[in-house]
């Protein structure tokens, strides 16, 4: 499948989807606090997106997913359901009752006039570990590192080596907390779809794709505290784990590649990087 370049209709289309998407986890981030459930949270985010937005919120029924909003907590690597009670997955915990020191990432998805908006950001509960809160700004800085490599001309390829190299610096600079990168899910194209090419991976690897002006796509690196290893609930046949139970954290934008750099369609209000980046 080739890759999709949009045309200045279809960018403003996303520019619009981008921030409603955006909106959403700004608005949510006071109701994220101990005690609260994930399907509270689904509950909220759901309201939000189709009375106030008039959107659609794109997991509800994606190849059968039951929920609005995923919802990944501590061990959970990504595409965790919401639900109104913890339980198992064999001796594997599904956090679902929010708790003093957890981290929760929240991914949102919406559909505005036909076009997508995508992107997730870390939540820290209550009082956070520093090897937690570490965790989280390694991966969020990862995001960041990588804005810096898009333009066109750039091979694709060079986004995931980017990461990785963020990712080894710290494990030589912390050797009490070495981190890896996810190998088993990746960013992606966007656009009328969920999800169009070009994969993004988020380590070294030799994807020769050259960027052009007006891709759009997600970069969204998970990182695990531990091991890269995951595992998937095979039970749900949604929810992935990390494979040796240690906690994970991921961070997305959805981006346009523009002239000389890239755009980022998702930036929320708390953010102190630019909207634009210029990096001819």
């Amino acid at each position: 499948m080739s890759v999709k370049i949009k045309n200045a209709e279809e960018i403003e289309k996303m520019r619009v989807a981008g921030r409603l998407a955006a909106q959403v986890l700004e608005m949510i981030e006071p109701h994220v606090k101990p005690g609260v459930t994930t399907e509270e949270l689904d509950k909220i985010c759901h309201q939000y997106i189709t009375e106030v937005q008039g959107a659609i919120p794109a997991p509800l029924n994606y190849h059968g997913f039951p929920k609005s909003i995923c919802t990944s907590i501590n061990h959970i690597v990504c595409h965790g359901i919401p639900a109104t009670q913890d339980s198992h997955f064999g001796q594997i915990l599904r956090p679902a009752v929010l708790k003093d020191g957890d981290i929760m990432n929240i991914d949102i998805t919406v559909i505005k006039d036909g076009y997508h908006g995508d992107t997730s950001k870390m939540f820290l509960v209550g009082d956070v570990s520093p090897a937690d809160k570490r965790l989280c700004l390694v991966a969020q800085e990862c995001l960041y590192l990588s804005l810096k490599k898009v333009k066109p001309g750039v091979q694709l390829g060079e986004i995931g080596t980017a990461i990785e190299k963020h990712i080894k610096t710290n494990n030589k600079n912390n050797p009490r907390l070495k981190f890896s990168i996810v190998r088993d899910y990746c960013g992606h194209g966007i656009g009328a779809e969920f999800h169009e090419e070009p994969q993004v991976v988020h380590y070294r690897n030799n994807d020769r794709t050259v960027l052009r002006e007006g891709m759009i796509f997600t970069i969204e690196p998970m990182i695990n505290a531990g091991k890269f290893g995951c595992r998937l609930d095979d039970e749900d046949n949604w929810t992935v784990y990390t494979a040796d139970n240690k906690n994970s954290a991921q961070w997305e934008h959805t981006l346009l590649v523009t002239a000389d750099g890239c755009e980022i369609l998702t930036l929320r209000e708390e953010e102190t990087i630019p909207r634009i980046f210029h990096n001819a």
